[in-house]
């Protein structure tokens, strides 16, 4: 890559980062904003500060935003939003150490020696190319340097990872701790219930099962129920509220139509009294007991006795009486227990022929980004694009910053995809569907985004080659990352710059508000537009940055001084987002970290296999040989961790609830922690409603008696 090529891609991001952060400070201070950059304050009711006077001050750019972000400590962040947040800020704190060392190192020591070793007389040797690893001689002794650095970055990176994980698992632990009196401690999911032909329901089942089971600790059941037509009914009955309101508020401030809207509220009141009469008739005891699915949240007594009967097997036959750790009333998707249990497998092979059907369109526009990205390979195959040259400073625009900015525009989409399509794998949590989501999005970037973007150049043949002699994998991963290094050089800048920069300015939620404000919602009073963290839309987004820069971190050492930016950028941004914008709503107590730590611990992984080929092509097999007992120590790291830490981050220790159980009768909270369970699990359509008729919906008893 030529470095005016860079060095347009570099001043671009730059320059338009400036300016989207600029404009950020300066809107962040309007009051008529404060529902865009300061809903999660908004929501619980805190004061926020905003001049509303015509000052100067108001529209002059500042960086009280980043000192205010670099002034919240672990603990408040912990406290405020929980462990979930708190390992989300831990992955782009992990990111600047790691790449912090590791660019002292590459700029120290590998940058000055690439460049040195290089041929002078190279058409290569004034381009960002010597400052690689391509530019050391074959066989140069010089190699044994790189390997240094790659024995002490990767062993580095296994500390760090040791440290997070044995942090994030205390803390687990911990958060447990201080989470005790959270009712899925005490319930457990129960799916798969046999039938009862003698009363001709599931609901005596599950009472029958338990309290012969479990006689000292079972307290109580809620049997779910098939409610769909219910649900239509309740979402219809509060559009009909909504404009018998609207039309009651119009009426009193137009006299003019007064007469014709008290005729259609009448009207819409006799619809919602009908409503309200199907509501009543569904939930007549009669019409739930015909809806019920096998599928119950059964309370216990103590946490013991929920942990005992939630982690063990029920039945000698594991497909009926399957139970598990409820998860959190909050976070549960009702709608999706629904789903037999046996079909769940189907609902998976959907999910993956529909993730393998987009990962194959997705070679399309990869293919043609790379092309433009070449712009030798660009010239051969559209001769018109010539052209570009006859204007001065265009060629470097088109080939080292539009590529990734297309890339970029591209996988914008993929979480959202993906998102839908865990949806329709029939997960019973929205931190599990997230969490599936996640792991999607990740190996389709490292598939498409990485690997496809590498191998694009002649990708039939290479990997027809890789298997047909796996042996020589390596070798062709490092010939193909060795060429790429300056497009995924520029992605690092526009992903990181400009991706967060809109991050943090979100235009189209301000395009709405002000569209929204200043027409058919002007005058009326304004609401916080509240988001949860989009957690698969970001971790595998930044944990592909944190693989680009392992794989690239001996290679192309030029490309760590970036990594360290993006990530600093990336932290103060999202701490911002965290305490002003997004709100929380599930905690799960860390269990994103270990998806966290598999990604990375590929990426350790995919940079020593890389290196293994890099050496082979430098006429080094010794180098290479060398590398392997790396790959080895890497492997039983991994191994250790999943013996020592992951169990922990699955399953709720006997020991743990005893002691927290102890812990709350000792301070007289069982009672009240078990009150809270009983109460919880309600499904939503058979709360009480709101509707302006209320009276006329009565309920059944909430939860089923036992």
């Amino acid at each position: 890559m030529k470095a005016e090529n860079l060095l347009a891609s570099a001043s671009i991001n730059i320059g338009v980062a400036m300016f989207i952060l600029s404009l950020f400070s300066i809107l962040k201070k309007q009051p008529s904003n404060a529902p865009i950059y300061y809903p999660r304050p908004i929501s619980l009711n805190h004061h926020i500060f905003l001049d509303e006077r015509f000052t100067f001050s108001r529209f002059l750019p500042s960086l009280e935003w980043v000192r205010r972000a670099s002034r919240v400590s672990e603990g408040q962040i912990l406290q405020q939003c929980g462990l979930d947040v708190l390992v989300f800020i831990r992955l782009f704190k992990f990111g600047i150490n790691f790449f912090t060392v590791s660019c002292v190192v590459g700029v120290l020591v590998l940058l000055p020696l690439n460049y040195i070793d290089g041929d002078r007389l190279s058409s290569q040797f004034h381009s960002v190319n010597s400052f690689t690893i391509s530019n050391i001689k074959g066989g140069s002794n010089r190699l044994w340097v790189h390997l240094s650095c790659l024995y002490f970055i990767s062993c580095y990176g296994l500390y760090l990872l040791y440290k997070e994980y044995k942090d994030i698992w205390l803390k687990r632990i911990q958060q447990l701790h201080n989470l005790r009196h959270r009712p899925d401690q005490f319930t457990v999911l129960v799916r798969e219930i046999p039938f009862c032909n003698e009363h001709k329901a599931y609901g005596c089942c599950v009472d029958h099962f338990f309290s012969k089971h479990y006689p000292s600790s079972y307290q109580s059941y809620q049997i779910l129920y098939d409610c769909e037509e219910l649900e239509k009914l309740l979402i219809h009955g509060k559009s009909i509220r909504e404009r018998i309101e609207k039309l009651t508020q119009q009426s009193l401030t137009n006299r003019y139509t007064r007469r014709s809207d008290s005729s259609k509220i009448e009207i819409l009141k006799e619809m919602l009294q009908d409503v309200c009469r199907k509501i009543r008739h569904i939930r007549g005891e009669a019409m739930l007991s015909e809806k019920e699915l096998p599928v119950a949240f059964v309370t216990f007594r103590s946490r013991l006795g929920a942990a005992l009967a939630a982690q063990s097997q029920q039945h000698s036959n594991p497909l009926v009486w399957i139970t598990g750790i409820a998860p959190e009333p909050r976070d549960v998707l009702w709608s999706n227990l629904a789903i037999p249990y046996r079909h769940l497998p189907l609902h998976e092979i959907v999910v993956f022929l529909l993730a393998s059907l987009l990962t194959i369109f997705f070679a399309i526009p990869v293919t043609a980004i790379q092309g433009i990205a070449k712009f030798e390979k660009l010239r051969k195959w559209f001769p018109p694009a010539m052209a570009v040259q006859l204007i001065p400073g265009l060629r470097s625009i088109v080939t080292g910053y539009l590529p990734s900015v297309i890339l970029n525009f591209f996988i914008y989409i993929v979480p959202f995809c993906m998102i839908a399509m865990a949806q329709m794998a029939g997960y019973i949590s929205r931190s599990k569907k997230d969490i599936k989501a996640c792991n999607m999005v990740f190996y389709f970037l490292v598939r498409n985004a990485f690997f496809l973007s590498l191998l694009s150049g002649s990708l039939l043949d290479q990997i027809g080659e890789s298997f047909t002699h796996p042996k020589d994998f390596p070798s062709h991963l490092a010939s193909a990352v060795s060429a790429q290094a300056d497009f995924f050089m520029t992605y690092i800048l526009t992903n990181g710059l400009f991706g967060f920069s809109l991050e943090i300015l979100q235009p189209g939620l301000f395009m709405w508000n002000y569209i929204k404000s200043h027409t058919w919602h002007r005058g009326k009073r304004k609401t916080a537009y509240l988001n949860s963290i989009p957690y698969y839309r970001i971790i595998p987004f930044v944990a592909l940055s944190i693989l680009i820069g392992m794989v690239y971190a001996i290679i192309s050492p030029l490309l760590l001084p970036f990594l360290v930016g993006y990530f600093l950028l990336g932290y103060v941004v999202f701490i911002n987002q965290i305490e002003d914008v997004y709100i929380t709503y599930y905690e799960t107590c860390g269990q994103y970290w270990p998806c966290i730590y598999l990604y990375i611990l590929v990426a350790l992984i995919l940079m020593q296999i890389t290196m293994v080929g890099v050496f082979g092509l430098k006429s080094k097999p010794s180098a290479s040989i060398s590398t392997i007992p790396l790959l080895l120590l890497t492997f039983s790291f991994n191994e250790y961790c999943k013996r020592r830490f992951v169990p922990t981050f699955h399953k709720y220790s006997m020991q743990d609830a005893k002691k927290n159980d102890e812990l709350d009768e000792q301070n007289g909270l069982m009672e009240a922690n078990l009150q809270n369970a009983l109460d919880a699990y309600c499904p939503p359509f058979l709360r009480p409603v709101d509707f302006e008729v209320e009276e006329s919906c009565s309920t059944q008893p909430l939860i089923s008696p036992k």
